[in-house]
């Protein structure tokens, strides 16, 4: 199974559009988004794929109205501030990174990943049993960045666009 992986898209509508495009044209069966989409109307752009989301801190005057439009997509989760699913026999758990309570919860439970955004830098690390992977940001980053996991065998690849 392979799951695209966005984040801090910031009301980027055009650039959203072309990663969740090019990330389903590379095989995503499954979209997380890490946060900070800003408006509400962003979760349709990402609801052309089984969704996955979390509140991000440029969120946080918009968590109801973001929660109401994930409701809204019928095949869209939102896990808050952060949670974990199961996934093709893979633990993945995901936050936006900006309340480090969130992380240290999510980390405690040793999942096989953790998704995170908020820094705009793409990242894969390893802390602990837990692989950590920021896809980076489509908005104030350089490079823009998303990302594309393989859940069978682990393989990232971070896919960069053009401003």
């Amino acid at each position: 199974m392979r799951v695209g992986i966005i984040s801090d898209t910031h009301n980027q509508r055009t650039r959203t559009v072309a990663a969740v495009q090019a990330l389903k044209q590379a095989g995503a069966e499954v979209l997380f988004h890490c946060g900070d989409l800003i408006d509400p109307t962003m979760v349709s752009v990402c609801g052309v794929l089984p969704s996955y989301f979390v509140f991000g801190n440029n969120d946080a005057d918009q968590v109801v109205e973001i929660r109401t439009a994930i409701a809204q997509v019928s095949r869209g989760v939102c896990l808050e501030w952060g949670g974990d699913v199961e996934l093709g026999g893979k633990r993945i758990a995901m936050t936006h990174g900006h309340f480090h309570k969130d992380v240290r919860r999510l980390l405690a439970l040793e999942p096989d990943y953790l998704f995170s955004g908020h820094s705009h830098l793409h990242a894969d690390w390893r802390e602990g049993k837990t692989r950590r992977i920021n896809p980076g940001a489509l908005h104030r980053a350089n490079p823009l960045t998303y990302a594309l996991l393989n859940l069978e065998n682990g393989e990232l690849t971070f896919q960069e666009m053009r401003a």
